[in-house]
């Protein structure tokens, strides 16, 4: 087996490699390398798991980074247990090959649980009286307290919300150096998700708003490289998806809230949405919308009307589900993919008064939706700083405090993904010591075959 590093840079393009990235594109020049046609929905989930299993959703499961549990009525996001995930995993497979193979996984998504020999993942603590303590889950366990001690606490605020910056790309780094000084693991699996967050902010179209992100991912990988290369593990560089313009945000829950079709629940003068007693609603994901239908006697104009929004490309449905690789319990009835410059919301309300207390917040789980919002300090509030350290004080006092720092303003994104791009420089890339790789494209589920190849030193897989 050859010794193997994936590094996994979130957001890497074609079009973003260049004078900002020297590291990175000299990387890629002394390397195989290829443009990845998206997995669908590209987003993180879906894609992760199906570079890992060699499927599309069909089979591994993953049609989104969260869906509708129709058995509980509940909408499911950002869920960490690796059961979720069907098929074999590129690690299980090459153990087949090598009994003593071992796996690092590396705040890829689907961490817990699994069959991976070590991982880390954040996991916030949640005790009783409310308070949510920042903090990560690891296996094996006593590893949490020995890397913490060695690296200080994971920098959560600087891995997801308005205060999202290099800080946590970072610590995740210097873990995988941690790991490969002390473990040594056959293969490590990294995720560095910097470049995700200014893109959705600011877009792609001007780079100098971007320049400083794409230097300091590029000293990042670089330092990464550079060290497991001295311990002779071979880099491969990867990436799940591109981040494009856009300018538009459809709000496909008010349109069905507009018809009817939505249940909403008064929750202490908040509006809280019903899904399990709604008609018709709207999982969003990005540029990608599963809508689910609890009536099915309306699915024809829900189509109809879905397909009448300006901003929705097409909807899928049926065989066009089948063909798009949906075909899944998971998947919603029909699912809706915007046009490149638009995206879709969760909301659902129609006054801001009465929106629930957690869209203000960071707070991907209660969302029936991706919110990129989370990204943005609400640019009404006076004194940010101040208000910020007011609220930590009190949290640290004990006070239960809402963090409601977030604004309702969705067209303050500019930056988002899920459909495939139009342009392949938009497309994710994969790049190294690959023997198999014979083209400079290749599909989402080709990307097993080549990362197996690697790690077997040339030996194709065969299920």
């Amino acid at each position: 087996m050859q010794r193997t590093a994936i590094i996994n840079v979130v957001g890497l393009t074609g079009r973003l490699i260049g004078e900002h990235t020297p590291a990175i594109r000299a990387f890629i020049e002394r390397s195989r390398s290829a443009v990845v046609e998206p997995a669908f929905p590209a987003v993180t989930c879906t894609a992760q798991a199906t570079y890992l299993t060699g499927t599309r959703p069909e089979q591994h499961g993953i049609v989104g980074n969260g869906w509708y549990d129709r058995t509980q009525a509940e909408h499911q996001f950002w869920k960490q247990s690796n059961h979720i995930v069907k098929g074999k995993k590129l690690w299980e497979a090459l153990r087949e090959e090598d009994a003593s193979f071992t796996c690092a996984k590396l705040f890829w998504w689907y961490n817990m649980y699994s069959s991976a020999d070590y991982s880390i993942t954040p996991r916030p603590l949640y005790p009783a009286d409310g308070r949510k303590v920042f903090d990560i889950y690891t296996h094996p366990m006593q590893m949490r307290e020995n890397i913490k001690a060695d690296l200080g606490g994971f920098p959560f605020r600087n891995f997801w919300g308005p205060a999202s910056n290099i800080e946590s790309t970072k610590w995740i780094a210097e873990s995988a150096k941690w790991v490969e000084r002390r473990l040594s693991p056959s293969l490590s699996l990294i995720y560095l998700p910097h470049l995700d967050y200014n893109l959705q902010r600011v877009g792609t179209s001007d780079l100098s708003l971007i320049a400083q992100d794409l230097k300091d991912i590029d000293d990042v990988v670089g330092d990464l490289i550079g060290v497991f290369e001295r311990h002779q593990v071979k880099v491969v560089l990867l990436s799940e998806y591109g981040i494009t313009d856009v300018s538009r945000p459809i709000h496909l829950n008010r349109l069905f809230r507009e018809k009817g079709w939505i249940q909403i629940k008064n929750e202490l003068g908040r509006e809280i949405l019903d899904l399990g007693a709604s008609k018709a609603f709207a999982i969003a994901d990005h540029q990608v919308a599963h809508i689910y239908l609890n009536d099915e006697s309306i699915r024809d104009q829900v189509k109809e009307v879905c397909e009448e929004v300006s901003g929705v490309d097409k909807v899928l449905a049926g065989a066009d589900l089948a063909a798009a690789g949906l075909e899944h319990d998971r998947a919603g009835d029909l699912v809706a993919i915007s046009s490149a410059d638009s995206w879709f919301t969760y909301y659902y309300w129609l006054d801001d008064e009465v929106a629930p207390d957690f869209a203000r917040c960071v707070d991907i789980h209660r969302k029936p939706g991706y919110d990129p919002v989370e990204l943005f300090l609400d640019p009404e509030i006076r004194s940010p700083k101040l208000k910020i350290a007011t609220r930590m004080i009190k949290k640290k006092l004990g006070f239960r405090v809402l963090m409601d720092l977030i604004p309702l303003d969705a067209s303050l994104v500019r930056g988002s993904h899920g459909r495939v791009p139009e342009n392949i420089s938009d497309w994710p890339i994969l790049a190294g010591d690959l023997p198999t790789l014979k083209s400079n494209r290749i599909d989402a589920t080709d990307v097993f075959g080549h990362l197996y190849a690697h790690c077997a030193a040339g030996k194709g897989y065969s299920a």
